[in-house]
């Protein structure tokens, strides 16, 4: 695996440290799991964007799960 150096901001370090759901959770989990597109248009979507967040073939989404998703995607909303 190879590694690349970025620069941040420090809002935007902060941002990225927030999303973590774990101390452990490294910032490449974090980047990984973000989703960048657009809402779902359809079901199929949503589903997928879903399996995508939370991991393939996982059937239950704990409720901090839900509730980390319901937060990160309100802040996302916010600043569109």
């Amino acid at each position: 695996m190879s590694f690349k150096t970025i620069s941040l901001s420090d809002d935007a370090y902060k941002i990225l440290k927030k999303a973590k759901r774990s101390p452990r959770e490294s910032f490449t989990e974090v980047v990984r799991r973000a989703v960048w597109d657009e809402p779902a248009d359809t079901m199929g979507e949503a589903l997928d964007l879903l399996e995508a967040e939370f991991g393939h073939g996982k059937t239950a989404v704990t409720a901090d799960e839900l509730e980390t998703s319901r937060a990160l995607h309100a802040r996302r909303k916010a600043r569109a």
